[in-house]
């Protein structure tokens, strides 16, 4: 296997995923990002996430490579997400969905990269961190910052071409591949010329704090919101998302430097 197939097959599966499965949710195309095993970023993450975030070969003590894959959602389902203090119905099922479709990829990229003869972790998309400290052993957003998907916004998303409205997966692999670019500059509007925190604005709980000119992200506040009062209200399961920040913002579709970069 090559990074053309397996760029094929993960958005093969993304495609077909909604008419076999009858989900509410769609989506629009992934991207699909690779990284070294051997990357020094992966060991900066003990220093910059915990210490006990893990690097690939304590995942798998003979991993080449990581892949990575960005699931954004269709325009609907952000759109729904923008009024009122609770999240959309349209934003929770396609959380679920979405979840679902990459336990289902992820699953699918494991068996055929055994197939292929090599070795491959089955990582669930979410529900693996530390609940006191709200951080994960192996994040997802962080992996996929270094695979070169994007860049993180002040909201602590993480903003691709596509924006920053989806989910995450990613595997480690004992198959070695190319590895993709990995830009310097910010797509995040704040970082890049301070012009935006539309982010700040929309959040309906206070996750962000400001110190004179400077912001930093609560994400015990933004826990707070989904588990203390948004819960609550979908006794049925649903609502274990939030996502104010995310939609309504530049970054809601697309890389909103990309454009101040090219001109």
């Amino acid at each position: 296997m090559n990074n053309r197939e397996i760029v094929h097959s993960i958005k093969d599966y993304v495609r077909n995923y909604q008419e076999i499965n009858k989900t509410e949710s769609n989506w629009r195309e992934p991207i699909i990002g690779f990284a070294k095993a051997s990357d020094p970023l992966f060991l900066k993450l003990k220093e910059i996430v915990s210490p006990t975030h893990a690097t690939p070969s304590e995942l798998l003590d003979d991993a080449k490579s990581v892949i990575v894959y960005f699931i954004p959602f269709e325009t609907g389902i952000i759109l729904s997400n923008i009024d009122e203090e609770e999240s959309s119905r349209e934003w929770d099922i396609a959380y679920i969905e979405t979840n679902n479709l990459i336990s289902g990829l992820t699953q699918d990229m494991h068996d055929k990269i055994l197939q292929a003869g090599y070795r491959a972790t089955n990582i669930p998309p979410t529900y693996n961190y530390d609940q006191e400290k709200l951080i994960s052993d192996w994040s997802h957003r962080s992996v996929a910052y270094i695979s070169g998907i994007g860049t993180f916004g002040m909201n602590n998303m993480l903003i691709t071409e596509s924006g920053c409205c989806g989910r995450l997966g990613s595997i480690v692999t004992s198959l070695e591949l190319e590895p993709s670019e990995r830009k310097e500059v910010e797509n995040c509007l704040y970082k890049f010329n301070k012009s935006c925190m539309k982010c700040a604005d929309r959040c309906v709980n206070n996750a962000f704090i400001k110190t004179n000119e400077n912001y930093t992200f609560d994400r015990h506040n933004c826990n707070e919101q989904i588990y203390d009062k948004i819960i609550p209200v979908y006794p049925n399961g649903l609502g274990d998302t939030c996502g104010k920040c995310m939609c309504k913002v530049p970054c809601s579709f697309t890389n909103p430097t990309k454009n101040l970069i090219e001109k």
